[in-house]
């Protein structure tokens, strides 16, 4: 782990917590994956293995994407985003996407893999190191959100990708997570968590009147400074019907320290681990 998350407050180690559950499930999830399984009976696995585990709210529900779905292939609208019926066959990428809440705290990760040896899928996955490093540099050279991703956009078109995160609503490459208040029932919209939407509504009331956002976008209402909190950050690659990404949390300070300024959450994850073994 960085120096600068060696000691969390209380408050950040909470969240790693559920981020390192979202993780754990993540690979217990993909480990039991098989020939024919659908994108709805992972989505309901990777539900399932978290309920197991005392989650019982989520920013929003898991998602599976298999094949060229991974690359958001043709999607157009918002529903084209939740599981269907697509089973996964020998070589076929993958990625689970799932966000739970759990003790009051938000995780939103993203998992990349394939059933088996998929070297695109690989290579994919290899020259997104350059994102995660390029994010954390200019987010502590205090860049404006816009410009971040228009120099992430850049990397993916020098990289020979299409920049697939472009397909999410609003176009987002992140958004920020907050502490949800725990409730006995906590009932859910279109799939998101309806404490978690409600967090994220605030956020943009008081973010339109203090000039930013909760939601990193190439638009204009994010060509603001990045603002302190936590940020769910998920820069997505696309190469002819194979896509690939990571989705963690950045935590941006008001330090005048560069090092503290920000950083990520965690250091030890599936990806991390896999580019240091790669070296």
């Amino acid at each position: 782990m960085t120096s600068a998350v060696s000691e969390l407050s209380a408050e950040l180690r909470g969240f790693q917590r559920v981020q390192r559950l979202a993780y754990e499930c993540a690979e217990a999830v993909a480990a039991r994956l098989e020939p024919g399984v659908t994108e709805r009976e992972a989505a309901r696995m990777q539900r399932r293995w978290l309920y197991e585990r005392g989650v019982r709210d989520w920013f929003h529900l898991p998602f599976a994407w298999f094949g060229d779905r991974t690359a958001f292939t043709g999607f157009r609208i918002p529903l084209q985003f939740f599981p269907t019926g697509r089973a996964l066959e020998p070589g076929m990428p993958f990625i689970l996407d799932l966000a739970p809440v759990y003790e009051g705290y938000t995780a939103d990760i993203g998992y990349s893999g394939a059933l088996g040896d998929n070297p695109l899928q690989r290579r994919l996955m290899a020259d997104l190191e350059a994102h995660r490093e390029l994010i954390l540099r200019e987010v502590r050279e205090r860049r404006p959100l816009r410009e971040i991703y228009l120099d992430v956009e850049r990397l993916m078109t020098r990289q020979g990708y299409a920049n697939r995160h472009r397909a999410y609503p609003f176009g987002v490459i992140a958004h920020k997570v907050d502490r949800v208040r725990q409730r006995r029932f906590a009932p859910h919209v279109f799939g998101f968590g309806t404490q978690s939407l409600k967090g994220l509504l605030s956020d943009a009331v008081h973010g339109h009147r203090e000039g930013w956002s909760p939601l990193w976008s190439p638009y204009r209402f994010s060509d603001h400074p990045p603002r302190p909190g936590l940020w769910a950050v998920e820069p997505h690659l696309g190469f002819r019907g194979t896509g690939a990404k990571f989705e963690e949390i950045l935590v941006v300070t008001d330090s005048r320290d560069p090092d503290e300024s920000a950083f990520w959450l965690d250091d030890d994850l599936p990806h991390t681990r896999r580019w240091a073994e790669e070296k």
